[in-house]
């Protein structure tokens, strides 16, 4: 028997950081994401080896996996893996609600691993599309109508890229969480914000208003790094620049900052520009088109 599965990694456009049960489940985050046609592939053969009678253990099992995209990335890998994982284990996900239940699983497995972190990207992964998703003691996904024009052009105007530098969300993590914990008034204003701006982002998007998306952006951006200040560093910000000069209007790091992948959201007819630019400053523009799928899994017996 082999079973192949493939989960898409998201883009983070509002909200990043209040799906952590530390802050959600008391004050309830907000977030919108989308996934994207990148993906993490996994693949389990299983084999019978019954033509030989000498073998008592008659089944042999190999697992691989790769990914489109380096770790670290900041648009949710560790999670895609692991909902990857558990996809070929269960191998039957024919229904949204057996994708929410891989999503689940996925969080619970990581936080008997001691990660600290959110939601979001597991359940981005497993279900798919542009989504708003609320956070408290249940995780509610709703899908956000955004137009078929609103969401080309969006593709046509933003520009993904991935510095170069991996980042241990870990450590900004602990960071984060040890300010709000303290009850440092900045840390816990920009978490308030955050969740603000991603309630606010699914009503401009089912409008289409992309002017004020992008100022939505710009705001997200902010508030992450009033968080902390390992969220940005002097290379995330000479990017800004590069992107800015170059014709992008808004930007944000993706996932926790301080390195990993960044999205900008440029002026029309200006993409090709901002990614040349960028890729001239070292960072590599990774081309992508939404997807709307989430977790696929094929069985062959």
């Amino acid at each position: 028997m082999i079973v192949i599965s493939k989960a898409p990694v998201r883009i983070d456009f509002a909200g990043g950081w209040t799906d952590v049960d530390i802050f959600a489940k008391g004050a309830g985050g907000a977030v919108v994401n989308a996934t994207i046609n990148q993906y993490v592939w996994g693949k389990l053969e299983i084999h019978d080896s019954l033509d030989d009678p000498h073998i008592v253990d008659r089944e042999g099992m190999n697992v691989a996996y790769n990914s489109d995209l380096p770790s670290g990335s900041g648009l949710g890998m560790s999670s895609a893996l692991n909902v990857v994982w558990l996809s070929l284990i269960k191998s039957d996900v024919s229904s949204i609600e057996d994708k929410k239940m891989i999503a689940n699983l996925a969080y619970d497995l990581e936080r008997m691993l001691g990660i600290l972190g959110g939601k979001q990207d597991q359940y981005a992964s497993a279900v798919g599309g542009i989504n708003f998703m609320e956070f408290q003691d249940e995780v509610t996904v709703e899908p956000i109508n955004v137009a078929p024009e609103v969401i080309q052009e969006l593709q046509d105007r933003l520009v993904l890229c991935y510095t170069g530098r991996p980042r241990l969300s870990s450590n900004i993590h602990e960071n984060v969480w040890g300010a709000y914990r303290r009850g440092e008034a900045k840390t816990i204003n920009a978490l308030y914000n955050l969740r603000n701006v991603a309630i606010r982002m699914k009503t401009v998007l089912e409008t289409g208003d992309l002017n004020e998306f992008a100022e939505l952006l710009n705001q997200n951006w902010r508030h992450q790094k009033d968080l902390d200040a390992s969220v940005t560093n002097p290379q995330i910000d000479s990017l800004f620049d590069t992107a800015f000069e170059a014709g992008a209007v808004a930007g944000k790091a993706c996932g926790a900052g301080g390195g990993g992948c960044a999205v900008f959201f440029c002026s029309p007819g200006t993409k090709q520009q901002v990614a040349q630019a960028i890729e001239t400053a070292g960072s590599r523009f990774i081309e992508f088109a939404f997807e709307f799928e989430g977790l696929q899994v094929d069985r062959v017996e």
